[in-house]
């Protein structure tokens, strides 16, 4: 069985082979080499060096050869491949299956499923969802009594995906044979065989392309995704292409019970999706990745247990989420925070950090308030996970943002809705439609997720957007709206 060391080794070797740059320092380490020899035969002035060359033994040479080529490899494998963001799309949502509140509310108060007192729950949650009139449910759930049949279900994925995937090949003007990795991510959605697997068949993609299907890692599996691409970008020839994919399935995962914090799920979950092509090739390139920070802190029974999936006193299966959530996803996003500010913070925000934090821990009589960093000095835009207004508003708070800075996630989940791990590429959408993006701006994406964890990306822009074409562009002229007034606050 092969053991870990040496899969590490076939990594290396494989890494070495396959980097062009690599290959040409070696040839022309060891070319020099010969050149210099042969050089003796002609040359006159430098007869004495030549001389000296000519004594020397062949490990000498051979050393003289490694060396440049050994620290050309050590200088690689510490300055790892930049890894770009060529283009992205999001799925374009249509009226069809359009679920105004008030369609909502009827077909909760005529469902045979919830009591009085479920209905009044969904009425009030609803009302401050911070969700708008234009929200898009999945066909399955559209009627009074869902049909929550895995055929459904597959309906719904393929409708979201096929079509998401059609215009980001569009935008990219991609083959099909370019796509060396395929990398989906569908948290409560996972048939056999699996969304990525559909996708080969449907687009009849090669042979040999690496095919990951994720699932279970909730609304920031999209980030997720995005990190396991970066490092398989390392490891595999440069310029190669990884599509990734990211939605999530409500039909099959309706809650048909009276459970109050098993319906948060459906009343704000709304159909979404989004694909990705990123390669190590910066050419056409929109967007290069700067970081990508995963924080998990699933080792605690409390935080493992504040999103989880199980079944109510009836047996109706549904995702209950904890009281104790947005306290723990507060501490999440701390500690990532401490992760990603070190990277990149100024240094005088670090070291006010680190002042106020040795104070703190030195003075004890004084009751010394943490100093939260100005992530403002690193960020032009933030893309804060759409888990609702309370979520947008603790991050608001925490990291002392304007409300300008909050606007695409609220403006999101009042268009769209929760759209777990794609919506932040609607955010993204939408400071591209409003012509906010700017070149060298940077983007920091914040996803919660179930386990529990806050994973986090950094983008900076390359090219930013020529047009509106996206999923905001039959809506962009109405935004943003004062939620306010709607009721919504």
């Amino acid at each position: 069985m092969t053991s870990l060391s040496d899969l590490k080794h076939l990594k290396r070797l494989y890494y070495l082979a396959t980097n062009k740059f690599l290959l040409m320092a070696t040839t022309m380490t060891l070319a020099a080499a010969v050149l210099l020899l042969q050089a003796a035969q002609w040359i006159a002035p430098i007869d004495e060096l030549l001389s000296q060359l000519r004594d020397l033994r062949p490990i000498n040479l051979l050393l003289a050869a490694i060396l440049p080529t050994a620290s050309t490899y050590s200088y690689l494998i510490r300055h790892p491949r930049n890894v770009y963001l060529v283009d992205y799309a999001c799925f374009r949502t249509s009226y069809k299956y359009r679920a105004p509140k008030a369609t909502f509310l009827e077909h909760a108060h005529i469902s045979p499923f919830f009591g009085e007192s479920t209905t009044k729950f969904i009425a009030r949650v609803i009302e401050r969802s911070g969700m708008g009139e234009e929200t898009l449910v999945p066909p399955a759930i559209y009627y009074v009594e869902p049909d929550c049949s895995l055929d459904e279900g597959r309906s719904e994925a393929e409708m979201v995906i096929f079509s998401t995937i059609d215009d980001l090949l569009a935008k990219t003007c991609i083959g099909l044979d370019a796509i060396d990795v395929l990398i989906t991510n569908c948290s409560l959605f996972y048939p056999v065989p699996s969304i990525a697997d559909r996708i080969v068949n449907r687009y009849a993609l090669r042979g040999d392309i690496r095919v990951i299907n994720l699932s279970g890692m909730g609304c920031s599996a999209g980030v997720t995704a995005v990190g396991l691409a970066r490092n398989i970008l390392q490891i595999i020839p440069s310029e190669s292409h990884v599509l990734v994919v990211s939605t999530e399935t409500l039909g099959p995962n309706y809650y048909k019970g009276n459970v109050r914090s098993m319906h948060l799920g459906n009343i704000l979950f709304r159909v979404g999706g989004s694909a990705m092509l990123l390669s190590t090739c910066k050419l056409k390139a929109r967007f290069k990745l700067a970081h990508v920070e995963r924080t998990l802190v699933g080792a605690n029974d409390a935080a493992y247990r504040c999103v989880y999936q199980e079944d109510d006193p009836e047996g109706n299966i549904g995702l209950t989420l904890s009281k104790d959530l947005m306290a723990i996803a507060g501490d999440t996003l701390k500690a990532n925070m401490t992760a990603i500010g070190a990277l990149v913070l100024p240094t005088s925000e670090l070291i006010k950090y680190f002042l106020f934090s040795t104070a703190r821990k030195l003075v004890h009589r004084w009751k010394i308030r943490p100093y939260i960093p100005d992530f403002r000095m690193a960020f032009e835009h933030f893309c804060i996970h759409v888990g609702g207004p309370a979520v947008i508003d603790s991050v608001q708070l925490g990291l002392s943002l304007s409300d300008e800075h909050v606007e695409p996630s609220r403006m999101t989940l009042h268009r769209f809705g929760n759209q777990s791990s794609a919506s932040a590429w609607y955010q993204l959408a939408y400071i591209e439609a409003n012509g906010r993006m700017r070149k060298g701006d940077r983007v920091w994406m914040i996803g919660f997720g179930a386990g529990y964890k806050c994973n986090t990306a950094v983008w900076v822009c390359i090219q930013p957007s020529p047009n509106a074409n996206g999923p905001w562009a039959s809506c962009i002229h109405r935004y943003p709206v004062d939620v306010s007034k709607e009721g919504l606050a």
